[in-house]
């Protein structure tokens, strides 16, 4: 049943609440429309410049959570937000090492900032550090971590090979085809979707709506980093999160059923194969999201802790559901972040007290939920034209 529509006497079935309340929660994680297009602008300057002042064929472009459009505030004391991107130069393999690559890009980043603050741009980066995989850019509420990658030439036409200093080898991904990937699955509802538009359910900017997959996965990192607090080390990977509940969602519109039918269809796809735990990334047969189950057996027998956790949740809602919203509160509180549960129990109250012509769907945006990604992504391609003064 559709978790947006009311029944006959104007009342919302257990799971259309349970819904609600759930999205309602997530959402306040959610990156903000104002803030999302801030840092829309912020790395689309970023990619104009490398683009320009690079070599020629330098591209950048958002992978994983900011391009899904499955973003949850950290839960850190500064709740900064996290978007990552790519930068790919277009180079061979044999033609540079990881450390030249990396260096390359830091260089032109530190150009960048150098000049945005002999200009007196007050919107430059606050700093710029050195990571891992990746130069980090800091910017008030966020921060832009900028992965230097080349082509891989055995996964046309959209393979990446990333640099890490920990490694020997380098690192395969494919963030295109993987959000293309994400998007096919979100877009198993997309009948439902085209028929409630054809209702006349008001439009809105995609990027401001989600489909019942992204809420979904929000909802599962949401308790994954409530559940696992600063235990970051076993706390599993979002892009594993992703890759399962991709995987077993299965087209469910209400948002409730969708996570139960999820949560009890994961273990299907969590295998071994010769004696490996492996969940296959979906872009690139090659990479495996369990790697590091494997190498570190303490970090599966974590996933599990927080899957049996999170399971026996939504089981219970599902058992006191009919017994009334201060005893879905009392569930819902202990279980996670109570600052958002705080909110949208507000917002569904508020919401219930309303005209029945007048009151607004789960998301808060008189809208449905979306399909896919919130934007395609933007890539620049630039002509080296030096640095400007």
């Amino acid at each position: 049943m559709n978790a947006y529509h009311q029944t006959r006497d104007n009342t919302d079935t257990p799971e259309q609440m349970l819904s609600m309340l759930l999205d309602g929660a997530v959402e306040v994680l959610d990156i903000s429309p104002d803030l999302y297009e801030t840092a829309v602008g912020r790395y689309e300057e970023v990619g104009n410049w490398l683009a320009e002042n690079g070599s020629p064929g330098w591209e950048i472009h958002p992978q994983g959570s900011f391009l899904l459009g499955t973003v949850v505030r950290p839960h850190t004391e500064t709740g900064e937000y996290d978007i990552d991107l790519v930068c790919r130069l277009p180079l061979h393999r044999d033609s540079t090492t990881k450390e030249e690559l990396k260096q390359r890009v830091g260089d032109q980043l530190v150009a960048y900032r150098r000049w945005k603050q002999r200009r007196g741009h007050t919107d430059g980066p606050d700093s710029l550090e050195a990571r891992r995989r990746c130069w980090t850019l800091g910017y008030l509420g966020f921060h832009l971590d900028v992965l230097p990658s080349i082509p891989d030439e055995d996964h046309q036409p959209t393979g990446i090979l990333l640099t890490d200093k920990k490694l020997h080898k380098w690192q395969h991904g494919n963030p295109l085809g993987y959000a293309d990937w994400f998007r096919e699955r979100s877009e198993l509802s997309r009948a439902l979707l085209e028929k409630r538009l054809a209702a006349g359910v008001q439009q809105v900017p995609q990027h401001h709506i989600r489909s019942t997959l992204q809420r979904l996965v929000q909802i599962l990192k949401w308790h994954c980093m409530f559940f696992f607090g600063d235990d970051t080390d076993n706390r599993p990977p979002s892009i594993l999160l992703t890759t399962l509940a991709g995987r077993a969602y299965r087209g469910e519109d209400d948002l409730f059923t969708a996570v139960r039918n999820v949560l009890a269809a994961i273990p299907h796809f969590t295998k071994k194969i010769d004696g490996q735990w492996v969940v296959p990334n979906p872009a690139h047969k090659g990479e495996n999201f369990a790697d590091k189950w494997n190498e570190y057996p303490e970090r599966r027998q974590a996933f599990r802790a927080w899957y049996d956790e999170i399971s026996a949740i939504m089981d219970n809602l599902a058992l006191t559901e009919s017994k009334g919203l201060d005893v879905v509160y009392a569930q819902l509180i202990k279980s996670f972040d109570p600052e958002p549960v705080k909110h949208s129990f507000a917002r569904y109250g508020a919401r219930m007290k309303a005209p029945t012509g007048q009151r607004m769907g789960a998301t808060g945006l008189l809208s449905e939920t979306a399909t896919g990604p919130r934007r395609k992504p933007t890539t620049y391609y630039g002509q080296h034209s030096g640095t400007r003064g």
